[in-house]
């Protein structure tokens, strides 16, 4: 069942790690994530250039993200069988031509396949460039690394009606697209420049049962989210669930000698934690940026630039935070600091339950700037620990895992956000409320944000101790492995020499008598220098 791997690939390779190199990848990120989203505000200007109906152009968006997360898997296969450099620069060239493509659509039809062309270069842009990123760097140091290609997933979703909105409204929707040229030429000089090379394995094996069903699993589950966000009256998002729950169990029940991820990442207790608490908190984290704006416009009646405006608190929350977040994490845990972020974010979640248009927009603000921070500190938890304990040879199916797990937990926050809107619609649960269906919505995500606090308090204290190196420091009088140190008394003048690997010190010299010079350091191995 373990994954082949190559012995001339770097995997155990961790000499160091590179800050460039991690913002070169965040800066990728922060294009595939934008891209992802970015859309929604040029829907109604795309419909009136191709002369359809604005719900037509949805599909666009459907097929992008339906691509990036059936195109994740066999994108840890193609970094071990070419390289992972060839396979990021690959990834780059891809989704820069896409986007030009996209840009210079005539009709939707090219549009929509512009869009899976940009889709497929994203799949490979996000787990190759976080798995470069990976292996060059020690664990010591995994939490500064972490830091960089978390904040492309906490800014984009905030971002992205801006940033669309704007160039919509003051250029034309061409320029959502064409933004990502120059963009792209410079980040595929840069990869060019930065990436290490690595030798691909001609010798690995593609398993295409388990990449056909996984391909097949997710797809299905993707998809099943989308109709349930879209048409949820219909019972196609449940029968395409149901279908991808299934061919992803066939995944686990066909697992052969090469699969296409080694499915014992599991086996790390931390590495699970990202798995439950979280997914389930990255599910409820993903459906503030679209619960917050339709709240604002259809609950409060506010202009959708006011809505973005406010939505943008929750930015400067995350940045405001991120200097403090490491640190945090190295002072207190992973796991007081997982427990803390998913409470703290639950509380922010039941307050903006009960905010109205008539709360001062100062106490609105503060709000939104806290569940920021504390979205900013769980999010970087999470990146960080789930790699504490895997080993180089597996650091490939982690990451490919991880990246399918990240992306459905982001497709099922939406869903679940729509679907509970849709719930608490009735007139007999919110009468004469136009903001009650997103207070319910809000209420539950906070009742679900306490289940990843449930997972969270069941790791071990010191979970990922490796990485974020807590009370790493010896005590006083201690060595490194906790025991004690004989010291000198009495006339003893030298101790005997350390051993080799010794944590003891080379030799013991009693205090100099008083108006006695210094005594000269002596080396382990030889004699003291003449005074």
């Amino acid at each position: 069942m373990a994954a082949r791997s190559n012995p001339q690939q770097p995997d155990g390779t961790r000499s160091g790690w590179n800050p460039r190199l991690a913002l070169l990848v965040a800066a990728t990120f922060f294009m595939e994530f934008l891209d992802g989203t970015v859309l929604t505000t040029a829907i109604p200007s795309i419909a009136a250039d191709f002369a359809i109906p604005a719900a037509d152009v949805n599909i666009t968006m459907t097929a992008y993200l339906l691509t990036v997360a059936v195109g994740i898997p066999i994108s840890g296969w193609l970094a071990e069988r070419f390289g992972a450099r060839r396979i990021f620069c690959a990834a780059i060239a891809v989704f820069t031509v896409a986007s030009l493509a996209c840009a210079l659509s005539q009709d939707l039809a090219t549009l929509t396949l512009s869009r899976i062309a940009q889709g497929a270069g994203g799949a490979m842009m996000v787990p190759v460039g976080t798995l470069v990123v990976l292996r060059g760097t020690p664990k010591s140091e995994l939490l500064r690394a972490t830091a960089f290609l978390v904040w492309p997933g906490l800014l984009a979703p905030v971002l992205a009606p801006l940033v669309g909105g704007a160039l919509t409204t003051y250029l034309s929707w061409h320029w959502i697209f064409l933004v990502n040229l120059p963009l792209g030429a410079a980040a595929f000089a840069a990869a060019l420049r930065l990436v290490p090379v690595t030798p691909g394995d001609p010798g690995r094996r593609l398993d295409w049962t388990g990449m056909a069903l996984t391909t097949v699993g997710v797809g299905a589950l993707v998809a099943g989210l989308e109709l349930a966000s879209s048409h949820p009256e219909l019972p196609w998002a449940g029968i395409s669930a149901l279908a991808g729950a299934a061919a992803l169990t066939a995944v686990v029940l066909w697992m052969r000698p090469h699969p296409l991820f080694n499915l014992q990442v599991f086996h790390a207790r931390t590495f699970r934690a990202m798995a439950t608490g979280g997914f389930i908190y990255r599910v409820t984290i993903s459906s503030v940026p679209f619960l917050l704006p339709l709240m604002f416009q259809t609950g409060f009646g506010w202009s959708p630039l006011q809505a973005g405006a406010m939505v943008a608190a929750v930015f400067v929350g995350n940045i405001g935070i991120k200097p403090a977040t490491t640190p945090l994490i190295r002072k207190f845990g992973f796991k007081a600091m997982l427990v803390f972020a998913s409470v703290a974010s639950a509380i922010t979640f039941a307050l903006c339950a009960f905010l109205t248009a008539e709360t001062p927009e100062a106490l609105m603000f503060v709000l939104l700037v806290c569940s920021g921070a504390f979205r900013s500190i769980g999010f970087s938890a999470y990146a960080s620990v789930q790699y504490a304990d895997i080993p180089p040879a597996q650091l490939t199916s982690a990451n490919t895992v991880s990246a399918t797990i990240v992306q459905l937990g982001t497709g099922s926050g939406i869903a679940l956000a729509a679907l509970l809107i849709r719930t608490f619609n009735g007139p007999a649960l919110v009468p004469q409320d136009p903001a009650g269906p997103f207070r319910g919505a809000f209420l539950a995500m906070a009742v679900l944000m306490l289940a990843s606090t449930a997972d969270s308090l069941l790791l071990p204290r010191h979970a990922g101790a490796a990485v974020s190196q807590r009370d790493q420091s010896p005590k006083p009088g201690t060595g490194a492995d906790g025991a004690a140190q004989p010291t000198a008394s009495g006339t003893d003048a030298v101790s005997k020499p350390a051993q080799a690997g010794s944590t003891q010190p080379a030799v013991s010299l009693p205090a100099p008598e008083p108006g006695e010079a210094p005594h000269p350091p002596r080396p382990a191995g030889g004699r003291a220098p003449r005074r």
